[in-house]
């Protein structure tokens, strides 16, 4: 655990909720009509900010919702076509927009807080980052949660830094959502990879090490020696793009390149012969 130490917090720009099932919502049927599924959209947010996700109402964005809820493969979940599964998901959506982990009439709120409290999808993303990274806490060696604490204070000082944006919910909502990921994978709260291994310049002094997570965006993990770095999935036209602060991985077609500091050049790697394949891509 004490590897962790070595990690840098990353604040740039759904959400990958540990699946349990909901005790106290209410399934009473309503109406599913095309407004009601366009404010779904508008309160959990099932694309990527930038216009892409799955058709409003599909099969398919109904199977997000799930996801972000937590309620996918619950058996209490009702049938997806049934008005009592639109019942659900409002119940879920109104009880987890009621709360924020911090006070909402404080005197003192920052920009970006203020705009958590009067927004639904923030106020969402603020209660589920709490809930995260109370099990990170959890899921932490004792000796390192101060540094976790550290961290989580040093986050929300970058988040509030959102006002100097011009895309204020924007910066704010990239900024719950990496977070998120990021502790879902440092603490393995969602389901992941085996370790995949990458030889690089048939150089053994250049391998790399990365696991990767079902969080979202989805995160890899790639260790160098003793460096690491947070990786998030990024759009590609082809194959899988990761990228942290200074570092990238992007496999397609069978190959792979990795960068790794600022400015450096990629290079090209081939999985280890050791490498316990992952066969998610």
């Amino acid at each position: 655990m004490l590897r962790w130490i070595a990690f840098s917090l990353m604040t740039v720009s759904t959400l990958g909720c540990v699946a349990t099932a909901p005790t106290h919502s209410v399934q009473e049927p309503m109406a599913c009509t095309s407004d009601w599924y366009h404010s779904v959209e508008q309160r959990l947010a099932t694309g990527d900010g930038q216009g892409h996700g799955p058709d409003i109402g599909s099969a398919e964005w109904k199977s997000v919702v799930e996801f972000k809820l937590g309620i996918r493969d619950i058996a209490a979940t009702p049938d997806p076509a049934s008005s009592a599964w639109c019942g659900h998901v409002e119940a879920l959506l109104e009880q987890r927009a009621q709360k924020t982990s911090f006070n909402c009439d404080s005197q003192s709120l920052s920009t970006a807080e203020a705009l958590v409290c009067g927004d639904v999808g923030l106020s969402m993303l603020d209660r589920q980052l709490s809930e995260v990274y109370q099990q990170a806490v959890t899921a932490s060696d004792s000796h390192f949660r101060p540094t976790l604490q550290a961290e989580q204070r040093g986050w929300i000082k970058g988040r509030n830094e959102c006002w100097k944006s011009q895309t204020i919910r924007q910066c704010v909502n990239s900024a719950y959502r990496l977070r998120i990921a990021e502790l879902q994978a440092r603490y393995r709260l969602v389901e992941h990879s085996n370790p995949v291994r990458y030889l690089c310049n048939n150089n053994p002094a250049d391998e790399f090490v990365a696991t990767f997570f079902q969080t979202e965006p989805e995160t890899a993990i790639v260790e160098r020696g003793d460096s690491i770095s947070v990786m998030y999935r990024q759009l590609a036209a082809s194959g899988a793009r990761y990228q942290g602060r200074n570092e990238s991985l992007w496999e397609h077609g069978g190959k792979v390149m990795i960068s790794w500091g600022s400015g450096a050049d990629a290079m090209s790697c081939i999985r280890s012969a050791l490498a316990d394949v992952d066969q998610r891509k």
